[in-house]
């Protein structure tokens, strides 16, 4: 039994929260008390502060690249970012598509 399908080409694009650099857009596939799924557009030039976050947080680059302390992550390249790690600063010389799930 399938608890939730999502069909993310059906949804739009939305302006990020604050907390993300102007330009960055964001896909919610999926918030609830255990977590979020989200696909999150990067602008080129893109920058965020080293950060951390309450729960785990996995990164799987859909496409682009970003580089996060002088390691370069392409495409295809996945990250797992323990809870309560700080992680960053990000940045993106042409941008990036980032599948981002929480928990």
């Amino acid at each position: 039994m399938l608890d939730l399908i999502v069909r993310a080409n059906d949804l739009e694009w939305q302006e990020a929260s604050e907390s993300y650099m102007r330009g960055t857009q964001v896909k919610i596939l999926r918030e609830d008390e255990g977590g979020k799924t989200i696909l999150l557009k990067i602008p080129a030039g893109f920058r965020q502060e080293s950060h951390s976050h309450l729960r785990t947080e996995q990164h799987y680059i859909l496409q682009g690249a970003y580089e996060m302390r002088g390691t370069l992550c392409p495409e295809g390249t996945y990250q797992l970012i323990h809870k309560d790690s700080t992680h960053g600063p990000i940045t993106s010389e042409a941008g990036a598509q980032i599948l981002v799930i929480w928990h």
